[in-house]
């Protein structure tokens, strides 16, 4: 008998298809294979869960939640050293889980990932927080939540988070009357919304440098993950475009249209759908 080995993308797909059954770690690790399509997830996640045990391993069983986030903040941040990496923070190794944990150095987001994994093993409850512009991590201790920036490992107080949400909150018109609550921004991310963050910041890296090839993976990962966001399915479109499939990009950009036809882009994207079409008529001779 034999079985059909699932290509990257369909593994993927399997480990997204579900929210009850959403496997965030290994899914975010799989974002590397991209780059390194050799990738062993498993061997990664093994790494991982070595790491995460030997904190438990050390952590009394009788020490109180307090004590439990000390030891956590310690050997994360200073025995193993992960911190931000503020010398290069655009470099997409950041956005990679085996590379993070071979430089210990990351951005916001994949030091998040990892530090909530160990955070469970320590016998706290951590979740991510999509915060604007910078990604956090809070704790629910006894006497409340604690916030911690994964960039730097610095607990952060109610004036420190409203200070960093105000340009925000500015550039949104939520001011005065209009003043969102601090505790809207605070909510844990979901997991299907922490990957696309992680799958978008190297959306963003690939477009700036034009990397039509590279941005397209990440464009197929992101349309597998959203599929109703009509937006990626666009920019996968466009990207196919730039790579020089005509065919498949007027099909993304059809179906956005059929979508969204009254979005500001949308006659844009018309005609760009209509020169896509001429190039891929097949000429008669």
């Amino acid at each position: 008998m034999r079985f059909e080995v699932p290509t990257p993308l369909e593994y993927f797909r399997s480990l997204v298809a579900d929210d009850a059954a959403f496997s965030l770690l290994e899914a975010a690790v799989l974002v590397a294979q991209d780059e390194h399509p050799a990738l062993d997830s498993q061997s990664v996640l093994l790494q991982i869960d070595a790491l995460a045990e030997r904190l438990r391993s050390r952590i009394p069983l009788d020490a109180v939640p307090l004590q439990r986030l000390r030891f956590l903040n310690r050997y994360f941040f200073q025995e193993l050293g992960f911190a931000g990496n503020v010398n290069d923070y655009y470099d997409t190794r950041n956005s990679y889980l085996h590379e993070v944990l071979t430089t210990r150095r990351g951005i916001p987001i994949t030091l998040a990932l990892l530090y909530v994994e160990f955070a469970s093993h320590a016998g706290l409850k951590a979740s991510g927080i999509s915060f604007p512009g910078h990604f956090l991590v809070k704790l629910r201790m006894p006497r409340g939540e604690v916030v911690i920036d994964p960039f730097t490992g610095h607990s952060l107080s109610r004036e420190e988070l409203e200070e960093r949400l105000l340009p925000y909150r500015r550039q949104r018109g939520l001011v005065g009357d209009f003043e969102a609550p601090l505790g809207l921004f605070l909510q844990a991310a979901p997991p299907r919304d922490v990957l696309a963050r992680l799958l978008r910041n190297l959306k963003e890296i690939h477009r700036t440098a034009e990397d039509f090839a590279r941005l397209l993976s990440v464009q197929e990962r992101l349309v597998i993950l959203l599929p109703q966001a009509w937006d990626e399915r666009r920019d996968r479109g466009l990207a196919l475009a730039e790579l020089g499939a005509d065919d498949l990009a007027a099909a993304d950009l059809a179906t956005y249209l059929d979508h969204c036809g009254d979005a500001d882009d949308a006659p844009a994207l018309r005609e760009r759908l209509a020169e896509l079409r001429r190039a891929g008529t097949p000429r008669l001779h």
